[in-house]
């Protein structure tokens, strides 16, 4: 009886006016007389709000916080699983700068932007979902969501928390990653408890923009699953294992100097797949910052005696056209460098390594590269300034 006299109510008020913003679409009931599906129009004044949500199913109403790339999957999915008998009623964007990738996503396709910190919140938003914000979210923030703000990470938490997960993934070697979708909670980052996870294989040789990438789609499918079963998963939320956490700090270009008599080939190899695409690896060339670019993994140069050569011993091989040089336990190789100018590996040799030049101005024992750390008193290349990657981080 009270569902019929509810849905007179509702015909009677929809009639006379058009829908408000405050009212959520139909939900399907059963009748208490005939036992038939009834439409039922459900209000969302504040005594009958949290009755419904208790018990409520999608669509849902969503505020999305995100900046990079990474984020824009998970936008989009969201966006796509909008309308009737979807995932979404209403989303609506939340974002640091116009400039953000996010944010052109939401102008192209009409979606309401709000400019961090000024959030209206007059919409009685569901859930927050944040991704890729670079942001904490204060406490005030969260608590105006009944079902709280979900997280799309892209590590299998708690391993790598924080803002750099797919660098610290590719950098460490990892085999295994994957997504993890989390509730927050305020004052710390990635520390709330898990909602659902999958696991990720690292495919061979990946780097952290492919990695990323991939993560990115895996995550906003997850984060789709979780939002059609989302009071269920709440419910079987589990708390984070505090055994095996760490932490991924945000990546500073300080880390592309190279120490040739520390750092291995495959060392070398997982740094160039970590950073290389955004930060090229350095080191030093007679006093002076050198720009290692198209990294071609490690070498098997014949070079017989050669094998004794130092850390950072440089050589040409012409067949190749690729610039040698010793680490901790082989050889790696580049196609080209930059000093003032980009130079191919043949226009390096000419150019600095010749025989003729060297008999000149250089002995054999001091053609090689420097690292860093042997020149760190003498020589100043500029700031070396954190930055961040496709990380998940809220």
């Amino acid at each position: 009886m009270f569902v019929n006299m509810w849905t007179v109510m509702c015909i009677k008020v929809l009639s006379g006016r058009s829908v408000q913003r405050g009212l959520r679409g139909t939900f399907q009931g059963k009748s208490a007389v005939n036992g038939n599906k009834t439409q039922a129009c459900v209000c969302r004044s504040s005594s009958f709000t949290q009755t419904h949500r208790t018990g409520s199913e999608p669509p849902w109403r969503v505020l999305f916080f995100g900046s990079d790339d990474f984020a824009v999957e998970s936008l989009k999915r969201l966006h796509a699983s909008s309308g009737d008998g979807a995932v979404v009623d209403l989303l609506e964007v939340v974002t640091l700068s116009s400039s953000v990738p996010i944010h052109k996503y939401a102008q192209q396709h009409k979606l309401r932007v709000h400019s961090w910190p000024d959030v209206d919140f007059s919409s009685q938003f569901d859930v927050g979902v944040v991704v890729s914000f670079g942001c904490l979210l204060q406490e005030r923030v969260i608590n105006k969501l009944p079902y709280g703000i979900l997280n799309v990470h892209p590590s299998l938490l708690p391993r790598w928390r924080g803002p750099a997960p797919v660098f610290h993934t590719v950098l460490h070697g990892d085999k295994l990653t994957g997504v993890s979708i989390m509730q927050i909670r305020p004052k710390r980052f990635d520390v709330g408890p898990i909602l659902n996870q999958e696991l990720f294989p690292v495919p061979h040789k990946v780097t952290a923009e492919e990695l990323g990438a991939a993560l990115a789609v895996k995550g906003a499918e997850l984060l789709i699953n979780t939002l059609r079963n989302l009071p269920e998963k709440i419910a079987n939320r589990r708390e984070q294992n505090k055994d095996g956490a760490t932490f991924a700090p945000k990546i500073s270009s300080a880390l592309s100097w190279l120490v040739w008599e520390e750092q291995t080939c495959d060392g070398i190899d997982r740094l160039y797949r970590a950073i290389g695409s955004r930060i090229p690896l350095r080191t030093v060339w007679m006093g002076k910052q050198i720009k290692l670019l198209d990294f071609v993994g490690q070498c098997h140069p014949h070079l017989g005696s050669l094998s004794a050569a130092v850390p950072g011993s440089i050589r040409y091989q012409k067949e190749s056209n690729t610039l040698l040089v010793r680490c901790k336990d082989g050889w790696v190789g580049f196609k080209s460098v930059k000093l003032k100018k980009s130079l191919s590996a043949a226009d390096f040799y000419n150019g600095y390594l010749h025989q003729s030049f060297l008999k000149k101005s250089l002995s054999q024992s001091s053609c090689r590269f420097q690292s860093y750390r042997e020149t760190t008193q003498h020589c100043s290349f500029g700031n070396d300034k954190p930055l961040l990657f496709n990380t998940g981080v809220h």
